[in-house]
């Protein structure tokens, strides 16, 4: 019984992060653009977490003990540099490998960023938006839920990261869902293989991760 219910709350869920997912995009086409600096700016901040809104709803009704969603008030300084640290290796490895082999091309991403400001920004929004968001939603509901239902961690891994993959297809192509698919296995890696990562660090790991494709792309195909 427990194992149906686990698999019907994980498929509400994630379809809610995807009904969640399509507001965002609604939102951004049709309403973000025709607001000031400010509002957008506050907006796209709170937007993005109508993608966890159901995620979270169903735990909450559910009465559920997600131990992967738990925050640890220890060691937060070593949670903190074990997600800026595992984001810029990543990021690193990610961008600048291809960058200097020649394959640039294949991982800009096309932002060009000029002002601090907008730097300072982009790394707020991925960290308290995008980062928290889809690590709360893939790295903990979803992958707990699989757990639940398989009793197998490397399946949880590789099912909760094809999901993650296949979330981006509302925004990108099947070349970006490949990509997302392995970048959200090694967060998976990260997460539950290195010691003392909590969710904090993995928020902190995605939002710098994020950030930095950005200020790649921004610095070195300046035009």
């Amino acid at each position: 019984m427990n194992r149906k219910r686990d698999i019907c709350l994980m498929i509400l869920g994630y379809v809610g992060a995807l009904a969640g997912c399509f507001g965002v995009i609604m939102f951004n086409s049709y309403v973000l653009t025709s607001l000031p600096l400010a509002g957008r700016m506050i907006c796209m901040l709170i937007v993005y977490w109508l993608i966890a809104l159901v995620p979270l709803v169903l735990i909450f009704v559910s009465k559920d003990k997600i131990d992967t969603l738990t925050f640890s008030r220890e060691k937060i300084g070593m949670q903190i540099l074990i997600g800026v640290a595992g984001g810029s290796v990543i990021a690193s490895a990610y961008f600048l490998v291809p960058y200097f082999m020649g394959f640039g091309s294949y991982v800009d991403n096309g932002s060009r960023f000029t002002q601090l400001w907008q730097f300072a920004f982009e790394l707020v929004y991925f960290i308290v938006a995008v980062g928290a968001v889809e690590e709360i939603v893939f790295r903990g509901f979803v992958y707990s839920k699989l757990k639940s239902v398989f009793s197998n961690e490397w399946i949880s891994i590789f099912a909760s990261s094809i999901l993650f993959g296949l979330f981006h297809l509302m925004i990108g192509n099947i070349v970006q869902v490949c990509l997302t698919t392995i970048i959200g296995i090694i967060f998976c890696l990260v997460r539950y293989k290195v010691k003392g990562c909590t969710m904090l660090s993995l928020i902190i790991l995605h939002g710098v991760y994020d950030f930095l494709i950005v200020l790649y792309s921004s610095l070195l195909f300046r035009v």
